[in-house]
């Protein structure tokens, strides 16, 4: 069932992967397996009646294998300055109960290992973004140089947390997470950013 929502704001991920990640074009993780942190900060938004501006959500990930196989496990964070309506908001979009692309994504997932509020703090800087995640884990991104000393560029990949954007190439300078069995604490590795836009299908 669906109902009137739509978020817009900004994405990004940092993963175990090297180089290049070929889980964006359905293939296997170049360490086998992939863990990942993922997080999203709300510019303007809103579900049903409830404001959503300004709040933030990740998600910290494990998939077995290949992404597109599904049965991940996941644990989700939600921004602690969130009330009890706008929390529940923010859990059903990204659940997958309120449709649109986050229920494709929902889909994937074989496991919700927990949810909880805590303290998030994304950042944004540029071409440097982050997340700080209560007690649990901290990401630094930096889109990598490219042509000119522009941005590297994805688009038209088939395996989109953001559909419809370009992928903005970048690197992790540190991501470490520690929680529910999920162990990550890597740098220079695979991270990516784009804009998103979701609404109800």
């Amino acid at each position: 069932m669906t109902t009137g929502w739509q978020l817009d704001g900004t994405y990004f991920e940092a993963c175990t992967c090297t180089g290049a990640c070929p889980c964006l074009f359905g293939g296997d993780p170049t360490e086998k397996t992939c863990d990942a942190l993922v997080a999203w900060h709300i510019d303007h938004g809103h579900y049903q009646d409830v404001r959503l501006d300004g709040l933030s959500l990740a998600m910290a990930l494990h998939a077995p294998g290949n992404m597109t196989a599904g049965d991940w496990k996941v644990v989700v964070y939600v921004d602690d300055t969130a009330d009890a309506r706008q929390k529940d908001a923010l859990v059903q979009i990204f659940g997958g109960q309120a449709g649109g692309h986050p229920a494709a994504l929902a889909a994937f997932v074989g496991e919700v290992m927990a949810v909880e509020s805590v303290p998030l703090a994304f950042t944004e800087e540029g071409r440097r973004l982050g997340v700080r995640i209560g007690d649990r884990g901290d990401a630094r991104i930096e889109a990598i140089e490219g042509q000119g000393g522009g941005e590297a560029r994805i688009s038209g990949h088939p395996v989109a947390v953001s559909p419809g954007n370009d992928l903005v190439v970048a690197s992790s300078q540190r991501v470490s997470y520690h929680g529910h069995g999920i162990e990550l604490d890597v740098s220079h590795r695979v991270a990516y950013y784009a804009r998103f836009q979701y609404a109800a299908a």
